[in-house]
């Protein structure tokens, strides 16, 4: 077990922790105000098939854009759902997230992303509009801290999604803890009769973060895509959407703990496949692949009482419903 392989080893398991970090960085705000997004899955696919399109039609940067406005716009859909029209969020966020499944793996059909990409951009090559890849986002080291000893290779050798992420947790972080915003925020998933009495607007607080909860899931989506799998097929987020809701549970609805909590869920996801090579479930596969999986069903479970969630300190409000009238 040489350096080399440690270094590779941590730095694949930032690279797949990502994905979790972004996509629960949003969920952090949307269920602090009140609100549970079941839809994180089907919005995290729209992400990643509006990706694929969009970089292949005009790159990364287009790609980026378009899959959190795709993101954005399935969140305030389910903001009307579940805010203003008060529906059950758990039945609204599993349907979010069937339509995302199917609507993305129809746009990615051959015959039909062919004719997308025709219109978005008539001049694409033959080549570009049968393949089933894009180019993967580049990693941009950082001079002097990459060449840190497994440090260097872990934190400063990555593309631009995996800093912002970081960036991204430090800042909501401040927010959400450090400022009337996050307190505005808090305050709405504790207690929203209260805090529309303080003259709160409920509503859109609660709308605001689940647009938000929708763009970062998206953004995560993209990221699968284009900065670390850049080969689509069908259902290529493979359930992470639902791990990355336990993760905001064993973040304890914190982004400084989702950073620790989304690279246990990536070292735990790399090391299924690293432990392949060693032997050690080559002849079973399919068990190492329920790994990350059979992680999330323990913590469900953990937390599944209420006692246990009030001394995690879940949002009280967490999947209610308000009503003024109430």
């Amino acid at each position: 077990m040489s350096v080399e392989w440690i270094e590779q080893v941590l730095q694949l398991t930032v690279q797949m922790g990502t994905v979790y970090l972004l996509a629960s960085l949003g969920e952090i705000y949307a269920e602090r105000s009140g609100v549970l997004n079941l839809g994180l899955e089907g919005t995290m696919i729209m992400g990643a098939a509006t990706s694929f399109i969009f970089s292949l039609a005009y790159g990364h940067f287009a790609a980026i854009i378009m899959s959190i406005i795709v993101g954005a716009l399935m969140g305030f859909i389910l903001s009307i759902l579940v805010v203003d029209m008060k529906l059950n969020q758990v039945i609204v966020g599993l349907a979010l997230t069937m339509l995302g499944i199917g609507l993305s793996g129809f746009i990615t059909f051959p015959e039909i992303r062919k004719n997308l990409l025709l219109r978005l951009n008539p001049y694409l090559p033959q080549e570009i509009l049968a393949t089933q890849q894009s180019e993967k986002l580049p990693e941009i080291p950082i001079p002097l801290l990459s060449d840190i000893p497994i440090l260097g290779k872990m934190f400063f050798s990555h593309n631009i999604l995996v800093y912002f992420s970081l960036i991204a947790s430090l800042i909501m972080w401040f927010i959400l803890f450090k400022t009337s915003i996050g307190l505005t925020i808090r305050s709405v998933g504790e207690n929203p009769s209260m805090a529309d009495s303080l003259g709160v607007n409920v509503y859109l607080v609660r709308r605001v973060t689940v647009i938000l909860s929708g763009a970062f899931a998206s953004l995560a989506g993209a990221y699968f895509f284009i900065g670390f799998h850049p080969f689509w097929r069908e259902e290529v987020t493979a359930g992470r959407g639902f791990i990355a809701l336990a993760l905001v549970i064993l973040a304890t609805w914190n982004p400084l703990r989702a950073i620790l909590g989304a690279y246990l869920f990536g070292g735990v996801e790399t090391f299924q496949y690293r432990l392949q090579l060693f032997g050690l479930g080559a002849q079973s596969p399919y068990f190492l692949a329920m790994l990350p999986y059979i992680v999330t069903i323990i913590t469900l479970i953990i937390i599944s009482t209420e006692s246990i969630k009030k001394r995690l300190g879940a949002p009280a409000s967490l999947g209610i419903p308000y009503s003024r009238e109430e």
